[in-house]
């Protein structure tokens, strides 16, 4: 095999692989977005637990608060965007919050069902499918404050609510709801946060 022949099939292996790579950091919407980190705390209450950017529910329980989670600092105003990847490591439960964006109380929370339905808690409008175990999902959210807040899976939009006026946070992790139930294991990665 010649020289020039080896060096091709060198640069197509390397493409190849360039296109099968996720864009970690691949923004949705145009526009001049500055970067932006928020500190944030950790919650573990129940059979919750962290342990650096994985969330776990170890119990089955139906009742009672069951979480895992990072709060990310509160913001006023303006237009702010999350982005973050997502994977299921085990899912024994059903019907469990992964992204949440506050207001003066819960206000959008992004969660998913047993068989990777992802979906609205409030109101239950189904977003996506997808989040079997083992499957890496891209969540972007866009909160243009007094204006909608957008949900991005995959770098598609699937969600569109108001966003009244006022103050808000981001969460992500584990968070039984209303009516689910773990266990579950979820590793997040790739965060990052803009505004403009």
């Amino acid at each position: 095999m010649s020289r020039r022949i080896r060096m091709l099939g060198g640069i197509l292996a390397a493409a190849s692989l360039l296109l099968v790579a996720p864009d970690a950091y691949a923004q949705v919407e145009s526009g001049s977005w500055k970067t932006w980190s928020p500190g944030y705390n950790v919650q573990q209450v129940g059979c919750g637990s962290v342990s650096g950017s994985t969330f776990k529910l170890t119990c089955s329980n139906s009742s009672g608060e069951q979480r895992a989670e990072r709060r990310y600092d509160t913001y006023s105003g303006g237009t702010h965007q999350f982005e973050g990847y997502f994977k299921i490591n085990s899912m024994g439960g059903s019907r469990i919050s992964l992204k949440q964006t506050f207001g003066s109380g819960p206000f959008f929370l992004l969660a998913v069902e047993s068989g990777g339905r992802m979906y609205s808690v409030e109101g239950g409008a189904t977003i996506s499918g997808g989040a079997t175990v083992g499957t890496t999902v891209r969540v972007n959210t866009v909160n243009q404050v007094g204006s909608t807040h957008r949900t991005y899976i995959n770098g598609s939009l699937k969600n569109t609510v108001n966003s009244p006026s006022g103050s808000y946070y981001d969460k992500l992790g584990a968070y039984r709801t209303a009516s689910g139930q773990g266990p579950i294991s979820v590793t997040w990665s790739n965060i990052r946060f803009w505004t403009k």
